[in-house]
């Protein structure tokens, strides 16, 4: 029997592989016990044709789309592109334009934000996979790694700031338009899965008070933040924790040495390695869980019950899904 996990939302990306009928995907998330879903970045239009009906009836509800939405067939707005930090005039004005369309389908479902991944410093994917190769061979406190991620940190470190204030300049563009609009959702900066990729916890931060009065706030993914955790890259905990009023939605789940999307307490078979997350889930007006197509139903509903009831014991839970 699964739980009704009223004040939690689903992620489309456990099962939109299965699927080519946009209302049997929802239907098998609604089966879980969800009655919110997220729809991410690889949904379809085609797909959206026998999904909208079923939240025009109030079947479903959507707690946030991600950004770029619907599916855009184009890898320069790709959620692993440059994006909001374009130096090409018209590429970034297109990003905007995306991510004001995103935020138009957020409004239209009744969600409260949209996921942004705002872009990242390009620096080639092989050094990431590399670091991440000798991370698992080596340990982070090797010679071998850490010459190679003082070399990672130097050149991120130096090309950075260019790309933020690009990216600050888009999302001012992108929520003046929003405004203009009427549309009352959020943008939620996600924290990423690659070392130089946009925001780190310092980044975000950056971004935020520059945006202060600005509908633009913290998406934490926390399997996410455990691997940059892992490689070095910031404290996942108390720089996360110290953001906890500018969060507008976390990602649940967990990593197992540098693989993400896993069930927390489940796969990892860390019985309370994940409680230190707890807060920040608790204190997220928007929570949804992100697991990859691995994840068992009954590994979900257990992952579920220990979040919810450890939650409940230490006196966190404050509803969530703020809608």
């Amino acid at each position: 029997m699964f739980a009704d996990k009223q004040d939690y939302s689903f992620s489309t990306c456990w099962n939109i592989r299965r699927h080519s009928f946009g209302a049997d995907m929802i239907d098998e998330i609604r089966g879980l016990g969800f009655r919110r879903v997220e729809l991410n970045y690889n949904v379809t239009d085609d797909l959206l044709r026998t999904i909208e009906p079923m939240i025009e009836r109030g079947d479903i509800a959507v707690s946030s789309v991600h950004n770029t939405f619907p599916h855009l067939d184009d890898p320069d707005y790709g959620t692993d592109s440059v994006l909001l930090g374009f130096e090409d005039g018209p590429r970034r004005d297109r990003s905007i334009e995306l991510l004001v369309r995103s935020a138009e389908h957020a409004h239209r479902y009744g969600a409260s934000a949209v996921v942004v991944h705002p872009g990242e410093v390009p620096i080639e994917e092989e050094l990431d996979r590399e670091l991440k190769t000798l991370w698992r061979q080596h340990g982070p406190d090797s010679a071998a790694y850490q010459s190679r991620w003082s070399e990672l940190l130097e050149r991120r470190e130096a090309a950075a700031p260019a790309y933020l204030a690009r990216i600050g300049d888009s999302l001012e563009a992108a929520c003046e338009q929003i405004a203009r609009r009427g549309y009352r959702v959020r943008l939620g900066l996600e924290t990423r899965s690659r070392c130089y990729q946009i925001p780190t916890l310092r980044e975000a931060r950056l971004l935020c008070d520059r945006l202060a009065g600005a509908p633009v706030g913290l998406w934490y993914d926390i399997g996410h933040g455990m691997m940059m955790g892992h490689m070095g890259l910031y404290d996942p905990v108390g720089e996360a924790l110290a953001m906890k009023n500018d969060i507008v939605g976390v990602h649940i789940h967990e990593t197992v040495g540098l693989a993400d999307h896993w069930c927390p307490y489940v796969h990892s078979g860390d019985p309370d390695g994940f409680d230190v997350f707890l807060p920040l889930i608790a204190a997220a007006p928007v929570r949804v869980y992100e697991l990859k197509a691995a994840c068992a139903p009954d590994e979900i509903e257990r992952s579920h019950r220990l979040i919810a009831s450890r939650i409940a014991a230490l006196g966190l839970d404050k509803g969530g899904l703020e809608q």
